[in-house]
């Protein structure tokens, strides 16, 4: 079961002090009992010593006269027995119960002791004593012993007066937490509310400043997601537009020729107007398939993935497919990979299709006769994918804009959407690389995407 946070924090707080509550009052008892026998000690050895001095030495023989303050330092009110014993060096019996227990063998520093008597368990004192007269000193011995009945009343009493006190610190301890929870957690609740306030559609990035420094990252966070769904929505706004945009063109004129070929009926042009509708369609076709493929690259339109990617297969797989294109138009296509195996890490399916548009915008605009060379080296620590040609390259100052969606370089002939290498950039981004072009000097261009390697060449 889930607890509420304000639940949650009280339980980590209160069950400890519970649990630190309860060895206090092991802790806590034991100290009353200590005190209490401390105080039981004392009164033995207050009797003990007034008995004592009561002892008088008459012509050599002790006599002991019990005063009463000796047995009335007892009444507690708890009904306690109290006993006594007297006795010379030699163990003769002076006064009082000749069976009450004497002092056990051990340490002699240790006066008080406890022992059962008649049935019931006390606490005795013995106190030596030297009685000095007019004869030679006559030392003896005090017993006092006491029933337990008073110091357990003590013991309970300091006992239940330090756990009273402990449960109380612990309730005002909950009160204040309470009290402080309530007031700590105000922001993230403010935070809350205006969460729930905010109409389905609101993109807006809530304050970090408003909540305490432990919950700025929780919000930062949620700041993050909402600029990525920002942007996943910017993209698609931009793909609808673009879409709506560069598609109505090719209908218009594709309705132009299907009525053109349908007057046509029975005529012997009739062939080349349906011959142009093909070809329309299949530039609305290759279109529709930029535009896709577009949108796919953009952040966040796809889960990330992060395939092991060797460059190389890639190439080979990637040229394979238009090694026919290439024959047709009379292109040299190779391959350049005089390095070992060099792999980056994303997503396998996008850096193909990444590697296909570089290659088909270099078959797309070289002439006959030219050559197209597809690289992979390892340059600096990085994997560098290269399509050079030796076609007409581009004019100065073109170099970055041809990444821009749509541009075409002014004067080109060939068909094209201007997505492809807007496509390339998109990827090689997406992959944590970069992608430029350069015209080497003796013509042509060089179209370079450079990607974190993800294994030195072997």
């Amino acid at each position: 079961m889930r607890l509420d946070l304000r639940t949650y924090l009280l339980a980590w707080v209160l069950v400890p002090l519970c649990l630190l509550a309860a060895v206090n009052a092991l802790v806590g008892y034991r100290s009353a009992r200590e005190t209490a026998n401390l105080v039981a000690d004392h009164t033995l050895l207050a009797s003990a010593r007034v008995i004592a001095e009561a002892a008088r030495d008459e012509d050599g023989t002790l006599q002991v006269t019990v005063p009463p303050a000796a047995l009335e330092m007892f009444d507690t009110g708890e009904g306690d027995f109290v006993y006594y014993r007297v006795i010379d060096a030699a163990g003769r019996l002076i006064a009082g119960a000749a069976d009450l227990p004497l002092p056990p063998d051990g340490p002699e520093d240790i006066d008080s002791y406890e022992a059962r008597y008649r049935d019931r368990t006390m606490r005795f004192y013995a106190l030596d004593h030297i009685l000095a007269g007019s004869g030679p000193p006559a030392p003896l011995t005090v017993v006092v012993g006491s029933s337990l009945a008073g110091r357990d009343v003590l013991v309970r009493r300091l006992w239940l007066a330090g756990f009273g006190q402990g449960l109380a610190l612990i309730a005002a301890a909950g009160l204040f937490m309470v009290f402080g929870l309530k007031r700590g957690l105000a922001p993230l609740i403010r935070l809350r509310d205006e969460v729930r306030a905010r109409p389905a559609g609101s993109l807006e990035l809530f304050s970090p400043e408003a909540v305490q420094s432990e919950i700025r990252p929780l919000v930062e966070a949620i700041n993050i997601r909402i600029e990525r769904v920002r942007a996943q929505l910017a993209a698609q706004h931009r793909f609808v537009a673009n879409a709506a945009h560069q598609l109505r063109t090719p209908l218009a004129i594709l309705g132009l020729q299907a009525t053109a070929a349908a007057r046509r009926a029975g005529r012997a042009d009739q062939g080349e107007a349906l011959k142009a509708v093909q070809v329309s369609v299949g530039e609305m076709s290759r279109l529709a398939e930029q535009l896709l493929l577009l949108s796919r690259a953009e952040p966040g339109a796809r889960l990330e993935r992060s395939d092991r990617v060797g460059l190389g297969a890639l190439a080979r797989r990637v040229l394979d497919g238009f090694a026919l294109l290439a024959l047709e138009r009379g292109i040299d296509l190779g391959l350049d990979e005089r390095e070992g195996r060099v792999e980056v890490v994303g997503d396998g399916t996008m850096l193909g299709e990444m590697l296909g548009n570089l290659v088909d915008n270099a078959l797309r605009y070289c002439p006959t006769g030219s050559t197209v060379t597809v690289g992979v080296y390892m340059r600096d620590g990085e994997a560098l994918l290269a399509v050079g040609d030796d076609g007409p390259g581009l004019p100065a100052g073109e170099e970055n804009r041809v990444f821009e969606r749509f541009y075409r370089v002014p004067g080109t002939e060939a068909s094209g959407s201007g997505l492809g290498l807007a496509i390339v950039k998109e990827v090689a981004e997406a992959a944590g690389g970069t992608v430029s072009a350069r015209r080497p000097p003796g013509g042509g261009l060089i179209v370079e995407a450079r990607f974190p390697a993800a294994g030195e060449a072997q």
